[in-house]
């Protein structure tokens, strides 16, 4: 497509590792069509539990040098998913995560005892000052955070949405805010395939034990199949956090899975899925920017 307005993204993430979670595949899109998309991290995940045995001594509770890590890890997936301009909100290590308790499977809830500088319990109109900052620079016209329950409730993805419904109010440039959620549709037919396949190392669950939103609620289905690889390299460098496991697979096809520290397989598909929280709707079904008149039509060359 034919640029008749620079397309801008941003999209707001409380951890480092989140971005490629939850909208890797369409970082990976809308950087490959020319679109300028900006990162905004709101922690540095010190809370983090760490997977790989030699490096657990970089944990809260013992380093707490975690958060560091995680940088170099974020750089390392802004890379594959060719994000030139990533941000942390406020400046590196403003804020900390405030961790998180597992209430139940695929609900997480807050700590007795936040950190004093931890973002859930932090000045939130200051949080949300900064990034107002951050979008009168950048004037994207789409914005993407979680829904109102952070998606599964970690206080730090649940702050996020907060200031962001709170910023984007603020901010006339902004044309459309978008929640990522996962798919119950999409989850179901995923673990089905992995139950069939028998063969990836994680363990199964059941659709329920994951978050995820009823179909009837999504507004935007994002095609990221071209991209999946990009999406794999990414959640690869975020070793500390993430598992990922391949069968099969040439350059998008095959089957995929990913585990955090808990073990739990989760697909990895050829979709990523929002639901529209302010803005037109029309001509948003498949495209974030859809209907909004900053594309012409001709491909735009990729950077």
């Amino acid at each position: 497509m034919t640029l008749t307005a620079p397309p801008r993204l941003l999209l707001v993430h409380a951890h480092p590792d989140d971005e490629t979670l939850w909208t890797g595949g369409t970082i990976a899109r809308y950087a490959a069509r020319g679109v300028q998309v900006v990162v905004v991290t709101c922690t540095l995940g010190e809370e983090g539990e760490v997977i790989p045995e030699s490096l657990r001594g970089l944990a809260s509770d013992q380093a707490d040098q975690l958060g560091g890590y995680r940088v170099g890890e974020l750089r390392s997936a802004c890379a594959a998913l060719r994000v030139a301009d990533h941000r942390f909100l406020g400046g590196i290590g403003r804020w900390r995560d405030s961790g998180m308790l597992w209430e139940e499977p695929g609900r997480a809830g807050a700590l007795p005892e936040a950190h004093p500088r931890a973002f859930a319990t932090g000045d939130r109109a200051a949080q949300a000052e900064a990034l107002e900052a951050v979008l009168h620079e950048v004037k994207p016209q789409v914005v993407v955070t979680y829904a109102a329950d952070g998606g599964y409730g970690h206080p730090d993805h649940v702050r996020a949405h907060e200031i962001t419904a709170a910023a984007t109010a603020t901010v006339p440039d902004v044309q459309r805010v978008f929640h990522a959620v996962p798919s119950r549709e999409t989850l179901r037919a995923g673990l089905a395939e992995l139950a069939e396949d028998g063969g990836q190392p994680f363990a199964l669950p059941e659709v329920d034990e994951l978050a995820h939103v009823d179909d009837t609620a999504i507004s935007t289905v994002i095609d990221i199949t071209e991209h999946l690889p990009a999406k794999i390299s990414a959640l690869r460098a975020h070793g500390t956090q993430v598992k990922t496991w391949l069968d099969r697979w040439d350059n998008g096809a095959g089957l995929a899975a990913y585990a955090l520290s808990n073990g739990v397989a989760q697909p990895l598909v050829g979709t990523e899925h929002y639901v529209l929280a302010a803005g037109d709707p029309a001509g948003c079904e498949s495209d974030l920017f859809g209907g909004l008149g900053v594309f012409g039509t001709e491909p735009v060359a990729a950077r």
